[in-house]
């Protein structure tokens, strides 16, 4: 079973807007799925139709095998979103938000209690209960939708842009939380810009632009449509360039740092691992490698430029 199924997806505006042309997206049960684009290319209307914020002109969109047209209670009752602008009441406090949320899902008080007290430790927010919203810092509020958006243990939870302005900490801890909601089964649909956020947490990706699906494949497929990739080799110790001069495909940036640029379609090509041990051989010990540019980024620029 799906945990969505959007088929023949349409949307046209009243001012003459076709924001989405046909749209068809499957998102697997458990999947942690990535929906990218630029700005105006259709992801907010897809996850508007989604939550019923936006009607659609034409298509279907089905929810755990549950019409949203037949049986949109049902539907919305698998569903958890966390927009990406601040949308609570900025005069009540974080208990407030949270439990009046669960009230509108008809939870029982002693169960949305208990659902507050854990989704408030999980994202250390414990300490901020009786807090007035409006006092909380922007990663706080972050922190908050998500707790809001979890409190009827949805099955699909819709994230638009989660840790937009918030400090790398927290980053991570948002990063942190959601793998392991993620691994306790619930699917996981996010759209953002931050392409490090989508290589580090999803594994399938969809990118949409201009109302049409360009790109519906797994993380590591879309990867592999790299023609090459750079890294920066970390060395342990200082080296020269006469130590280096036996390897033309390296480049010196400094003396602890080399890049190396791997065409990953030249058969001929040297690997990575012949050269480390080559490298060895002469001396020369790596400390750490990474990749000198977001791997996505380039691929994500192309398709759109081209599509």
């Amino acid at each position: 079973m799906n945990a969505l199924d959007i088929r023949s997806l349409k949307k046209t505006y009243t001012n003459g807007t076709n924001a989405l042309k046909g749209v068809n997206l499957q998102v697997a049960k458990g999947d942690f799925f990535g929906l990218l684009g630029p700005n105006g290319a259709g992801k907010s209307t897809i996850i508007g139709i989604i939550s019923s914020l936006i009607r659609k002109t034409s298509g279907s969109v089905k929810i755990f095998n549950t019409d949203i047209d037949k049986n949109f209670a049902l539907a919305k009752s698998f569903i958890g979103i966390t927009p990406q602008e601040i949308n609570f009441n900025q005069f009540e406090t974080v208990e407030d938000i949270v439990l009046n949320q669960a009230g509108f899902y008809g939870m029982p008080k002693k169960l949305a209690r208990e659902r507050l007290d854990e989704l408030l430790g999980k994202l250390r927010l414990e300490d901020k209960r009786k807090e007035v919203s409006r006092n909380l810092s922007g990663g706080m509020k972050r922190r908050l939708m998500i707790a809001r958006a979890l409190v009827h243990k949805p099955k699909l939870l819709l994230l638009d842009e989660p840790t937009a302005g918030v400090d790398i900490e927290i980053r991570h801890s948002i990063w942190s939380f959601l793998e392991e909601l993620n691994s306790l089964g619930t699917t996981i649909i996010l759209t953002t810009h931050n392409l490090e956020e989508v290589e580090i947490l999803c594994r399938n990706i969809g990118i949409i632009n201009s109302g049409h699906l360009i790109e519906d494949t797994s993380l590591r497929g879309l990867l592999s449509q790299l023609d090459s990739e750079s890294y920066i080799l970390d060395l342990e110790n200082e080296v020269t360039d006469s130590q280096i001069a036996d390897f033309p495909e390296l480049k010196a940036i400094d003396k602890h740092q080399v890049e190396i640029n791997i065409n990953k379609k030249d058969k001929k090509e040297k690997s990575l691992n012949s050269l480390f041990v080559k490298l060895s051989d002469k001396g020369i010990a790596i400390r750490s490698m990474r990749n000198k540019n977001n791997r996505l980024e380039k691929l994500f620029l192309d398709l759109i430029s081209t599509s």
